[in-house]
């Protein structure tokens, strides 16, 4: 049985560590709100963007003349993964239901007889990746000093993905990442962004809004690029909204889990003070009828 210094020093900590999480739980709250408008004002352009494309891409499909970013190199060999994660833990299972997500699609493509190749955002992505398939990592962007995320962060990253595939580094290319939900929900998710692929039925309802000048091969050629800036704009800021959130809800766990420790050692401290009153008092009655 621990002695009554031991356990009024084990309560300090604790009470201690339940304020470290009370503070990072409110910090993260008042973070996820900027980071869910931010998510959720990218949406619609992310959408409509993608509509626009999926109705040009479908209009010049089976081409010659069709960009290489939309009809790709002709093969499927060579796949590259980037893998977007945090920079920082402590946000419950948030990094590792991604890095899940990846290992089950490099297992995957492996066991078609796939070469893998991995390009990291985020060091806990990368740590956790390092040690299984290390020999697959190619690259790795640290954002640890990025304190707000931006779409030039988006831009450096596609000129990364994009200057791979013009030297054939990979033949397709996929983004994993958690898409937000509610604060007890990310989705971790993956997407294809080289060769594009786009919805049919968003194509179709694009058909009805414009009209292309000049070709559709030449607005193609532009806006392709930034449509992979733009997908991977759109994925860093529901990863970042999805870390947050994880963040809250894992430092509220570890609030209340700290509160209900508290109260166990609390009530253990008590049964032991009344425990050596009781054997003092004991003792100096005994020494009394000794006498």
């Amino acid at each position: 049985m621990a002695n009554l210094k031991d356990l009024k020093n084990r309560i300090e900590s604790v009470k201690s560590t339940r304020k470290i999480t009370k503070a990072m739980q409110m910090v993260a709250a008042a973070k996820l709100r900027r980071a869910q408008d931010a998510a959720e004002a990218a949406r619609p352009y992310a959408e409509r963007m993608s509509a626009v494309m999926g109705q040009l891409s479908a209009s010049v499909a089976g081409s010659d003349s069709a960009p290489r970013l939309l009809a790709g190199t002709g093969r499927d060999d060579v796949h590259m993964l980037v893998v977007m994660t945090a920079e920082r833990g402590l946000c419950g299972g948030f990094n590792s239901s991604i890095v899940k997500k990846a290992r089950q699609a490099i297992s995957r493509l492996t066991g078609q007889g796939k070469t893998v190749k991995i390009l990291t955002v985020g060091k806990k992505g990368r740590d956790q990746l390092r040690r299984d398939h290390g020999d697959k990592l190619v690259g790795h962007i640290d954002l640890s000093e990025v304190k707000r995320i931006g779409y030039s962060n988006a831009q450096d990253i596609a000129r990364d993905v994009l200057s791979r595939f013009d030297d054939n580094e990979f033949d397709v290319a996929s983004i994993f990442y958690s898409r937000f939900e509610n604060v007890v929900s990310q989705i971790p998710t993956e997407q294809q962004i080289i060769p594009a692929k786009f919805d049919e039925a968003e194509g179709d309802a694009a058909s009805m809004l414009y009209d292309y000048e000049p070709s559709e091969e030449g607005i193609l050629a532009d806006l392709l690029p930034r449509g992979v800036a733009t997908q991977i704009f759109a994925a860093l800021l529901e990863n970042a909204a999805s870390e947050q959130g994880a963040r809250q809800s894992a430092m509220d766990n570890a609030t209340r889990n700290a509160g209900e420790m508290i109260d166990d050692l609390t009530i253990e401290f008590n049964r032991t003070r009344q425990a050596v009153i009781t054997n003092e008092l004991i003792e100096i009655i005994s020494g009394a009828e000794a006498l």
